[in-house]
């Protein structure tokens, strides 16, 4: 064989062997720049919190800078937006809470984005139980007390929410229709009007964060009954989850991570497991404990099946409450 033709069957070779590499090279080189995380909301919030500690544990574990960037506005469109014009290979990625996904689509009809087409799931990142308290004036210690209360007195009792729409309204609008009672609502702007409204006997009842009511709690001032997530919460393993009484009762406030559509499958799953590991760590799952979250982690499957669940779990709690959209 002439040196010739065999030079150019080597060559031939290599560049059938090359062909095949491009998907794994891009993996494998991923990430080769810094690495944003756009968070929907001002600093402070839920997954604004949650962004900066999983920040700082990618930025050690990928080798590379990891900033966060605060794009708040248009109920997530401003973000959505810059998330879709982004260059999707992994180095601009989303973190939010379910809200964004499952709660906004069914209260307005020009967010700007579709959670379905925009956006590809990278993981559940971690979750914030809601916790329902009334005032000691309602007389009442248990779940079951304040159901049977309710029963008796039909709209005399009343409970204030962050706002329409939100998953304090939400929660306590499902656990409302699973026991058949009716309880009057307050909306406030938040939880920092709505706890101290509970706390003043301005309102009967309220869900709300762990750690916005822990404190009155111990004090006698508020008595805490039940959590509105899945089980039971490590922060509060004596109190007791709706879902016991209500199976498959979930309102629970998700924050995930999302990706452009278009993004490598392969950088999706190397995402997605730096960040579970991220949720395994001690020292995470104690910083995120402080804050009244619990670390959770998981594949871009599970996440999508959660949003899938957490939809239908919203969209027949909204129409309970009778909302609709813009």
């Amino acid at each position: 064989m002439s040196r010739h033709r065999t030079h150019t069957l080597i060559c031939i070779a290599l560049a059938c062997l090359v062909s095949g590499l491009p998907v794994a090279a891009q993996a494998q080189a991923f990430p080769n720049r810094p690495i944003k995380l756009i968070v929907p909301y001002a600093p402070g919030g839920l997954p604004d919190s949650v962004a900066r500690v999983v920040a700082q544990r990618l930025q050690e574990s990928l080798g590379q800078a990891v900033v966060i960037e605060n794009k708040p506005g248009g109920n997530g469109g401003v973000a959505a937006t810059a998330l879709a014009t982004a260059p999707a290979d992994g180095h601009t990625l989303l973190v939010t809470d379910g809200s964004m996904l499952t709660i906004n689509p069914l209260l307005s009809t020009k967010l700007g984005y579709d959670p379905a087409k925009d956006f590809l799931p990278v993981s559940l990142i971690a979750e914030s139980p809601l916790f329902l308290a009334v005032h000691p004036k309602t007389g009442v210690k248990t779940l079951d007390e304040l159901i049977a209360l309710a029963k008796t007195k039909p709209g005399a009792l009343n409970y204030g929410s962050s706002g329409i729409g939100s998953s304090h309204h939400l929660s306590t609008e499902a656990m409302k229709a699973g026991f058949g009672v009716f309880i009057t609502h307050i909306p406030y702007r938040g939880s920092a009007n709505s706890v101290p409204a509970l706390i003043g006997g301005q309102v009967d009842m309220v869900f709300s964060a762990y750690p916005s009511l822990a404190g009155f709690v111990k004090g006698g001032q508020a008595v805490m009954l039940a959590t509105n997530g899945a089980k039971r919460s490590n922060f509060a393993p004596d109190v007791p989850a709706i879902a016991e009484k209500l199976p498959g009762f979930n309102f629970a406030v998700m924050v995930v991570m999302l990706a452009p559509k278009g993004t490598p499958a392969e950088v999706v799953q190397k995402l997605s497991a730096e960040v579970t590991k991220i949720a395994q760590r001690p020292d995470v799952i104690a910083q995120l404990q402080g804050a009244g979250i619990e670390a959770i982690g998981g594949t871009p499957d599970q996440l999508a099946a959660a949003l899938r669940a957490e939809s239908q779990r919203v969209a027949a709690a909204a129409k309970r409450a009778n909302l609709n959209a813009d």
